[in-house]
């Protein structure tokens, strides 16, 4: 937890200010039955009035003192929650996007968002609870005590019976609180995994009519969660009629024996009453604990979650986002004897890759599914690092490069078409915040979306829903690679990004970026839309099985003649 609180420093002084007026409170409450038995053994019993207003204004004061003090320390202490969960709900985004792919994927999608909400709020909740009453419940009891011990250390020590046994199980209940909710918290991260990926496939859903096994798939995982909810909550519900078993013993035993010291004269009744008094505030105190300990267990739980993230710091990108400020305009690529494969996986995702892309040059990449296409993409960028081998770009190897330069001068466009919400222009912009408004419209008709765009009543400004849900699949794909090639890319990488796209409009895609000064490399099933690149690469489960021209592939290739003329005649029937 010392790291997460750490989060909390820039706050001290608000912290301190917090803790001061709680204290404040804290000796009013100890300071008052005090008062009560001076006002009982010098003003009632004596028959002193005066004693009576005197001490008993001193209260109403002391009364307003501490009212004003906690509503105070209620302001400082909640700027203070808040502002380190802001600041630690930032520090955490800010880790996660540094991430690179290989220590992303070893979170899952749901695990990172309940560490992002739920986990961020249960520790800024402590923070604020601990300003506010956590500390103030020990605090009550330690001083209770000891405030008892000063009035009379004879009905006191009744008090101290149970302490060693309070101490052991109030220990043992806390490092087993913090087991529990910890898994409590995993159950949230699976049910929040099947939430997310229902909602994900809700159209899949419903086409399918599976809403009923859904239902019951997240019944069970919510069932789950709930057991182990309940598991937690009741054994931390031991804690408070326990405490509260041994509070009552030992208040049963200061009334008992205190009678007697009061009808023996060695002890006044003002004193009995306000060690009564210093008892109850204990007891008080101690039924907070049962609160206290759940809520620390489960800070302590999400604590160690977040903990994971921050210190997944052997993989950051950070290092070298810098920029040298360079744009190189060309866009020589060269793999040279590349292979891969995934963290802790032996199996190779590609193996021995070679090839080179002069500058300006076109290259079609094809294969099978899971031939390593789009894995072979993600390494130019180092979205992914090569196992063995080097790539390079202009001569210099992608592993010199600044990581900012390296990706400014790349332009990607991946398989699955992501948009985010906001306008179209928004969307267009996202690839170049610096880019006018004629550059964006220019990309567009590049792309062959500017029609369509023009065709919306708000035209650029039309609102984009999530993840692009108001457009067609083929319009995705066009608005994406216009927001590549606003970028003006060096290497242009399109990952099967045309698979949506009609013949005429893709042949129409394909004219417009022959002006562009850009290398690309198209991953593309299409024989036809293959036959326009200067060089094809033909992948097969990670290897290369054939790489030249259209009629070198003709030749050589047995599994690119398969396609091919599986394709044509496709075609012929088609027409037919």
């Amino acid at each position: 937890m010392k790291k997460i609180f750490s989060y909390a420093m820039p706050y001290k002084w608000p912290i301190a200010i917090a803790l001061f007026l709680m204290l404040m409170e804290l000796a009013v409450e100890l300071i008052q039955p005090l008062l009560i038995a001076k006002i009982i053994d010098e003003g009632i019993i004596a028959g002193n009035e005066t004693v009576i207003w005197t001490w008993g204004s001193v209260m109403m004061g002391l009364a307003v003192i501490a009212f004003s003090a906690g509503v105070i320390n209620s302001f400082f202490a909640s700027h203070a929650a808040q502002s380190f969960g802001y600041d630690l709900r930032q520090a955490l985004f800010r880790q996660v996007q540094a991430f690179s792919m290989a220590t992303f994927l070893r979170f899952p999608t749901s695990g990172l968002i309940t560490r992002l909400t739920s986990d961020v709020t249960m520790v800024q909740n402590v923070l604020f609870m601990a300003l506010r009453i956590m500390l103030r419940a020990p605090l009550t009891v330690i001083g209770s005590l000891i405030m008892a011990f000063v009035v009379n250390a004879k009905l006191a020590l009744f008090f101290l019976i149970g302490a060693p046994f309070l101490l052991v199980f109030l220990f043992i209940m806390a490092r087993k609180g913090v087991g529990y909710f910890s898994r409590v918290q995993q159950r949230l991260d699976h049910v929040n995994g099947v939430i997310q990926e229902n909602l994900k496939a809700i159209r899949l859903i419903k086409a399918y009519l599976r809403g009923m096994y859904e239902a019951s798939r997240f019944s069970k995982v919510s069932d789950f969660l709930r057991k182990d909810t309940v598991k937690a909550m009741r054994m931390m519900e031991l804690i408070l009629p326990v405490l509260l078993l041994v509070m009552n013993i030992s208040l049963m035993a200061v009334l008992w024996f205190g009678a007697v010291e009061v009808s023996n004269g060695g002890a006044q009744v003002g004193e009995l009453v306000a060690v009564i008094n210093y008892a109850m505030r204990m007891t008080g105190a101690f039924s907070m604990f049962a609160f206290i300990i759940v809520a620390l267990s489960r800070a302590k739980a999400s604590s160690e979650r977040m903990e994971e993230v921050l210190r997944a710091d052997e993989d950051l990108e950070t290092h070298n986002m810098e920029s040298s400020g360079l744009r190189q305009r060309e866009g020589d690529l060269r793999f040279d004897h590349v292979s891969f494969h995934y963290p802790g996986k032996v199996e190779p995702i590609l193996d021995d890759v070679s090839f080179h892309v002069a500058s300006g040059e076109k290259l079609a990449i094809m294969g099978a599914t899971g031939s390593g296409k789009s894995t072979l993409l993600n390494l130019i960028p180092r979205i992914f690092e090569a196992t063995e081998g080097e790539i390079s770009v202009n001569g210099i190897e992608v592993k010199d490069w600044l990581l900012k330069d390296l990706r400014d001068c790349i332009g990607l466009v991946p398989q699955q078409s992501i948009l985010f919400t906001g306008s179209i222009l928004d969307n267009l912009a996202w690839g170049d915040t610096d880019a006018q408004v004629d550059e964006l419209e220019e990309a567009a008709r590049k792309a062959q979306i500017h029609e369509s765009i023009d065709l919306f009543p708000q035209k650029y400004g039309t609102r984009v829903g999530q993840k692009g849900v108001n457009l067609s699949g083929g319009q995705k794909q066009r608005l994406s690679i216009a927001r590549a090639l606003v970028r003006k890319p060096s290497i242009l990488i399109l990952d099967d990004s045309t698979s949506a796209l009609d013949v005429k409009t893709e042949m129409a895609l394909w004219d417009a970026l022959e002006g562009e000064d850009a290398t690309m490399l198209v991953v593309t099933q299409k024989i036809r839309t293959a036959q326009g690149a200067d060089k094809i690469l033909l992948l097969d489960a990670g290897k290369v099985v054939g790489y030249g021209t259209h009629k070198d592939l003709m030749k050589q290739s047995a599994l690119y003649r398969k396609i091919a003329i599986s394709q044509s005649e496709g075609e012929v029937a088609s027409d037919v």
